[in-house]
């Protein structure tokens, strides 16, 4: 088959890269186009993906909309001239739209149901929708509901081995307690008017003051005060750090999920939710999520109360039944692209 996988966010390349990889094996003929933001083409070139980058990112709100065309209009020509029996995508409404034209089939994951700019316009024409089962909206009768995350296609134990090397190369002693906060840009479309911490300076002496070292990813440069505190590592090995870490604290949901997952426990401080984080907390109880206007300190007080209990095998334990309750989502991304 002619498959087409398009690529927007770094998230992507995670959720997709096992399948590619796979089905190129399996024979099929698989074509990669990206967009240039953030660290997408990095993780790309990382995985040896072999992609073609089809427009920039937008720095700005205001140029959103002639980036997006420009990257629809050069799909549609690729697409034109590849003939694919299949796109695939993650909540892009340029696939169902070029799928259309084409006579290709637009399969849509999605995980987003903030994202609602960008749903309305690929619902519409999209050939199938495929969404966790806690993601909280019907769609209609393209909807297809599964157990799992985006997460699990590629941070399933079947998909994923820790490698202890990667936090060694951090200096961190074996005994020695860490917390990996994550800080976000806020600049996507879905993000405007939202936020996550007031003060993250606050929250690294807080969480400092546990006993705990205190090691920062951030999307975007942080406060000169911060910058001893921020880890320097190729973006495809963070979740090694985040599976050894005693504890995730941050506004990334995506990020609060890969830790949950791994067994690392997440405190999720963001002023939107998601139905996956919910159901991590809800169900599960490994993320704690704080959205109402007292977030800042009430993640702050959870994460010391956290790293001040003693530790037990209770997250593995949670962990496991994670992972006994939902699938590997590669097999499903395989198995809906090749039918």
């Amino acid at each position: 088959m002619k498959i087409i996988f398009t690529i927007q966010h770094p998230a992507h390349v995670h959720l997709f890269r096992n399948a590619i990889q796979k089905l190129k094996e399996d024979g099929h003929q698989v074509h990669v186009y990206a967009r240039n933001k953030d660290i997408a083409i990095d993780l790309l070139e990382a995985y040896d993906i072999d992609h073609t980058v089809l427009a920039g990112d937008a720095d700005r709100l205001s140029k959103l909309a002639l980036v997006q065309a420009k990257y629809e209009l050069r799909l549609a020509w690729e697409a034109w001239r590849i003939k694919p029996d299949v796109i695939v995508a993650m909540g892009e409404p340029a696939v169902a739209h070029v799928a259309k034209l084409v006579g290709a089939r637009s399969l849509i994951f999605t995980d987003t149901e903030i994202g609602t700019l960008q749903n309305k316009l690929a619902f519409p024409l999209a050939d199938r929708i495929y969404t966790p089962e806690c993601y909280q909206g019907d769609i209609g009768p393209k909807q297809v509901r599964y157990p799992g995350y985006h997460e699990l296609a590629y941070l399933h134990p079947d998909r994923f081995t820790p490698d202890p090397s990667v936090v060694e190369e951090l200096e961190i002693d074996p005994d020695e307690k860490f917390v990996v906060l994550r800080l976000v840009a806020w600049n996507a479309a879905h993000d405007v008017g939202h936020g996550g911490f007031s003060d993250p300076k606050e929250v690294v002496d807080k969480l400092e003051a546990t006993g705990a070292r205190v090691l920062i990813t951030a999307e975007n440069g942080i406060a000169d005060e911060l910058d001893s505190y921020k880890i320097d590592i190729p973006p495809e090995k963070i979740h090694h750090v985040l599976y050894y870490a005693d504890l995730f604290v941050g506004e990334s949901a995506t990020m609060a999920t890969e830790s949950a997952v791994l067994g690392t426990p997440a405190i999720f401080v963001s002023s939107t939710r998601r139905g996956y984080t919910d159901e991590l907390e809800d169900k599960y109880g490994m993320v704690f999520t704080y959205s109402d206007n007292d977030r800042h300190v009430r993640g702050i007080e959870k994460a010391i109360e956290l790293l001040q209990q003693p530790s037990t095998d209770r997250w593995e334990q949670r962990r496991d039944t994670i992972l006994d309750e939902k699938i590997d989502t590669t097999n499903l991304i395989l198995e809906q692209s090749t039918t």
